[in-house]
């Protein structure tokens, strides 16, 4: 999984705010309208493509049929079936039945220093609000600390930071790993079932489900993913809208890719004045100069690829090579593996 970490983003206002700094003048007399730069900043996300947008993973719980896709869904990557599993406990107790244990009554000083050691907890979210370290105090260590950020080489992360679901390839395995957020307890798939979808418009063109000839089909329509199953669990793996939390809509933050934005928005601003019938003309041919070139430069840094987009372009013209001039009557029965590793002999149908 190519996840999209070292990316940054920024919301709009925060976008906004710093073109509204170079246009000060036309900021302080409100000739500046927010409401038409946003489908701006749409335009300028959907012109550079899908690889801003963060590749996300989930697990979604199909019920009669049916199951509501993730907020920010955008466009679907592949999914699996979830089928057997192996879960580990974790840190919450499973509620079982009623157990009432009474607590004694201990006096606290009503002022409470959050930097004392007793009272800091390194195990929950924003826990070191000392900026001590990972133990907080050498009386209360942690034998495995919970890392601030997401690290690639610790799927598990942090318990506040997603993702909580993550697939890695172990040889020619894969392996899906569910943690549950309100006991902690890991669930290992052992078993991932191909489905089928139907194509629509929220499905890459690509994607490995539109191939797949298995009795299990999938649909999406309105939101929901339908399936030929009542009940089951679904990886999904698709990427997200480029949204926050609360909705709010986010661009990149990337030195090459800000020039691009910025200068879309003042493109449109002055567009805007000059149809107000403002003296805006010399400005706007200099602005659509510069614009044009922070487009080709934002575009040449967002198709170059990548080093492993290289490494499996290289591989695959190197099967293709190798079907075409080294092997190519690989495909012609009596050269197949499992019949060279056989010896004939007397008629075509005995074996020894």
């Amino acid at each position: 999984m190519d996840f999209n970490y070292t990316l940054k983003y920024r919301t709009f206002d925060q976008l906004l705010e710093d073109v509204t700094v170079d246009l000060s003048t036309f900021a302080l007399e409100n000739m500046i309208e927010p409401q038409q730069l946003i489908k701006v900043a749409k335009r300028v996300n959907y012109d550079l493509g899908l690889r801003l947008n963060q590749q996300k993973e989930i697990i979604l719980e199909v019920c009669h049929g049916r199951v509501k896709l993730p907020d920010d869904f955008y466009t679907f990557n592949f999914a699996f079936i979830c089928g057997n599993f192996v879960q580990q406990l974790g840190y919450g107790a499973h509620a079982s039945g009623t157990h009432i244990v009474e607590v004694p009554y201990q006096e606290v000083p009503a002022n409470v220093d959050i930097c004392a050691p007793p009272t800091v907890n390194c195990r929950t979210c924003n826990s070191n609000p000392c900026n001590q370290t990972a133990g907080c105090d050498l009386n209360f260590p942690i034998v495995d600390p919970i890392p601030t950020e997401y690290d690639p080489l610790n799927p598990y992360g942090n318990t506040c930071i997603a993702p909580r679901v993550f697939m890695n390839c172990k040889g020619e395995k894969w392996e899906l790993v569910q943690v549950l957020n309100n006991s902690g307890a890991t669930r290992v798939y052992t078993e991932l079932i191909p489905l089928r979808m139907k194509a629509s418009q929220e499905i890459e063109c690509d994607c490995p489900n539109l191939y797949w000839n298995t009795a299990n089909q999938g649909w999406i329509k309105g939101g929901f993913l339908f399936t030929t199953f009542e009940t089951g669990k679904v990886y999904l793996n698709y990427q997200g809208q480029l949204e926050d939390d609360n909705g709010n809509l986010l661009v990149p933050d990337h030195d090459l890719l800000n020039d691009y934005y910025e200068y879309a928005f003042k493109s449109r601003i002055f567009e805007n004045l000059y149809l107000n019938g403002e003296d805006v003309a010399q400005r706007m041919q200099l602005i659509e100069q510069r614009l044009k070139t922070a487009r080709n430069n934002a575009l040449s840094l967002v198709n170059t690829p990548n080093f492993r987009e290289l490494e499996d372009m290289w591989w695959t013209n190197r099967k293709a090579m190798y079907g075409k001039y080294y092997s190519m009557f690989q495909s012609h029965s009596p050269n197949q593996a499992y019949l060279r590793n056989r010896n004939y002999t007397g008629s075509a149908n005995r074996i020894v």
